[in-house]
C-alpha cells in the first residue's frame, strides 16, 4: 500500500485529496460493503461520495453494462442512441418539468457547467446568484459560483456571482429566527440584492448542500425565492447532483420540498443515477434547453454503456421503492445517531433527512469549527470498519453519512454503533 501511495504522489496532483493518514485502496464491493487491498471488509456509509446509490456490484447493473459493452461501447451523440433516448424519456417524465428536454454529460460538474451556459445564453446575462456555503463542481465556471472557500481555488471567473443567504439554517445572521421569520428575512435579503444588480440570469441552489455539510433551509424557502425570481424573469437551477433519486426519503427530488411555486426551470443530476458509472445531465423546459444558437454535441455524454447502466439502476430503484427505504431506514438511522451523539460535547448538530445525514463537530461549548475532531472520528470509524465522509463550509468539520439506498435495518444499527464508538473515542 505504501508503494501505491508513493506512486500516487509521484504522478497525481497534490490537490487531489486522499482520505486517511494511511490511504485506502478499495478493491471490490458487494451490497453495502467494500473490501480493501489487505482483505479487510468495511460497511460503506459514503458510497463513493453518494454515487453508489443502490448497491455495490448490483447484478442488474453489471449485467446491463456487460451486455451493452458486448454490442457497442461508444458512438457519440452524432448517432441515434436507443439507451440514451429511453433513459431521457424516463428522466423527463420523473423530473416534474413540463415539456422537458434532457442532455447527458459525464459528471455533475459538467452538468452544472451546461446549466450555466443555458441560463446565461437564454437570459443574455453572465450574472448568477448562488448560495453561501454552496458547491457546484470543479470546472472554471462552477468554481466561480461555489460559495465555499475550501473548494474555490481562484477568484477568476467568466461569471459575475452574488451570494444569497439561506442555505444554512443554524448559522449566519438569521439563525436565531424561527423558520417562518428565517424565510422572510432571506427573501427580504434577495429582494434587496436584486435592487442593486443588473439583469440576472439564474439562481443556482442545492436543496441540501452536499460538500457544505448537508445543510439546508426550511422547507419552502426556494419556493418563496421562486416567486421573487419569476417577477424578474430569473431562472431557477436546482442542483440535484447529491439530492436526486429519492435519497432524501421524503421526496424523489430535493426541490419538491420547495415545490409550492412549481418545478425549477433547470435541474441538474449526476452521481447516483449511474451507480458508479460516469453519468450526469441537465433537464430543462424546451424553451430554455433549445435556446443555444450554435452546434453542440457530447462525445462521451450519453454513452450506450453508461445509459444502459442508468436504465437498469433507475428501474431497480423504482421497482424496489428505495426512496421509501431511504425514508424508513434513514429515519431510524438519524434517531439512532442522535442518541449516540447525545453525550458527546463536540457535537453541535445532527441534521439531514433520508439517507443524507450530517454531524457537525465544534470545539465543546462553542460554535467554532473542529476539523481535528472530524478527522479523528473519520480515522476511528475506519478502524472500526465503517467508511464515512466529511465536509462543511466551516473548516471541514461535518461528518457526512450517505449509505446506498438499499441499506437494511440491521446494517443501519451496526453502522450507528460503529459510529458511536468512534465518536466516544474523541
Amino acid at each position: 500500500m505504501n508503494d501505491l501511495h508513493d506512486r500516487h504522489r509521484a504522478v497525481i496532483p497534490d490537490w487531489v485529496a486522499l482520505y486517511y493518514r494511511d490511504p485506502l485502496e478499495i478493491t471490490h464491493g458487494e451490497g453495502r460493503h467494500v473490501w480493501d487491498a489487505e482483505g479487510r471488509r468495511y460497511l460503506d456509509f459514503f458510497g463513493g461520495i453518494l454515487t453508489t446509490m443502490t448497491a455495490h456490484a448490483l447484478p442488474e447493473v453489471t449485467k446491463a453494462v456487460a451486455e451493452q459493452a458486448g454490442r457497442i461501447i461508444h458512438s457519440s451523440t452524432l448517432y441515434l442512441n436507443r439507451p440514451m433516448v429511453e433513459l431521457a424519456e424516463r428522466i423527463a417524465g420523473l423530473s416534474g418539468i413540463p415539456d422537458a428536454r434532457v442532455f447527458f454529460t459525464t459528471s455533475g460538474t459538467e452538468a452544472n457547467d451546461t446549466a450555466l451556459l443555458l441560463a446565461t445564453a437564454y437570459r443574455g446575462s453572465n450574472q448568477i446568484l448562488a448560495m453561501r456555503n454552496s458547491y457546484h463542481g470543479r470546472s472554471f465556471s462552477t468554481v466561480g459560483i461555489t460559495g465555499n472557500r475550501a473548494w474555490s481555488p481562484t477568484g477568476l471567473s467568466p461569471l459575475q456571482t452574488l451570494y444569497v443567504h439561506g442555505g444554512v439554517r443554524t448559522r449566519g445572521p438569521y439563525a436565531h429566527h424561527g423558520d417562518e421569520e428565517f424565510t422572510e428575512a432571506c427573501v427580504a435579503d434577495l429582494e434587496d440584492l436584486l435592487g442593486h444588480t443588473r439583469n440576472v440570469a439564474a439562481l443556482i441552489a442545492e436543496p441540501i448542500q452536499g460538500v457544505g455539510g448537508f445543510t439546508s433551509p426550511p422547507d419552502g424557502l426556494y419556493a418563496a425565492f421562486r416567486r421573487v425570481l419569476d417577477r424578474h424573469g430569473i431562472l431557477w437551477i436546482a442542483d440535484e447532483v447529491q439530492t436526486g433519486w429519492g435519497r432524501t426519503g421524503e421526496h424523489f427530488w430535493g426541490w419538491q420540498a420547495h415545490g409550492q411555486a412549481g418545478p425549477p426551470d433547470i435541474l441538474t443530476f449526476a452521481k447516483g443515477i449511474g451507480n458508479g458509472m460516469s453519468v450526469g445531465g441537465v433537464v430543462a423546459r424546451a424553451e430554455v434547453m433549445n435556446c443555444l444558437d450554435a452546434n453542440s454535441i457530447s462525445t462521451f455524454g450519453g454513452s450506450p454503456v453508461t445509459m444502459a447502466a442508468g436504465l437498469a439502476n433507475l428501474s431497480y430503484l423504482l421497482e424496489h421503492d428505495l426512496q421509501g427505504n431511504a425514508r424508513r431506514v434513514g429515519g431510524l438511522l438519524i434517531e439512532r445517531i442522535r442518541a449516540a451523539c447525545a453525550g458527546v460535547p463536540a457535537v453541535r448538530e445532527v441534521r439531514g433527512r433520508g439517507l443524507m445525514i450530517g454531524i457537525e463537530l465544534t470545539e465543546p461549548g462553542t460554535d467554532r469549527a473542529n476539523p481535528d475532531a472530524a478527522a479523528a472520528v473519520l480515522e476511528a470509524a475506519r478502524e472500526n470498519g465503517l467508511l464515512i465522509g466529511k465536509g462543511g463550509g466551516h473548516d471541514t468539520s461535518t461528518l457526512r453519512i450517505a449509505p446506498p439506498l438499499s441499506l437494511t435495518v440491521s446494517e443501519a444499527e451496526e453502522g450507528a454503533a460503529l459510529l458511536e464508538a468512534a465518536l466516544r473515542s474523541l
